[in-house]
């Protein structure tokens, strides 16, 4: 089992950028996919990014790519989320997640989730 901590939120004005993380806890991190997801007001959670166990393989929302970034290190037992060129409608609760299945975009494929971190972007 894995236990998941977001960090990193805030707000910020429109074309900003923040980075968030999540940290998590064990020794066998490695063996994770890491994803996150998003969840607005009123709306269902989305897939925003995710990244295979060696930091090699990444997919992402057409609606972030080319403006966020997924990494991780494995070191750190750390996942990160770059988010460059911030819209409002990127406001959501950004949750981290992890799973032992495969790379996928699917909220059902993850097992784990943090409590999530709110990103609010001004207009």
């Amino acid at each position: 089992q894995v236990q998941l901590v977001e960090s990193g939120g805030g707000l910020v004005q429109a074309g900003g950028s923040l980075r968030l993380s999540c940290t998590a806890s064990g020794r066998t991190f490695r063996s994770y996919v890491m994803g996150w997801f998003r969840q607005a007001p009123g709306k269902e959670r989305e897939f925003v990014a995710a990244v295979g166990r060696s930091d090699i393989s990444t997919y992402y929302a057409d609606s972030v790519k080319g403006r966020f970034t997924i990494s991780r290190d494995n070191a750190k037992n750390t996942t990160y989320l770059q988010m460059n060129s911030l819209k409002p409608e990127d406001t959501a609760v950004y949750y981290c997640a992890a799973s032992l299945r495969v790379l996928s975009r699917a909220v059902s494929n993850y097992e784990y989730w943090g409590q999530g971190t709110q990103v609010t972007v001004s207009s």
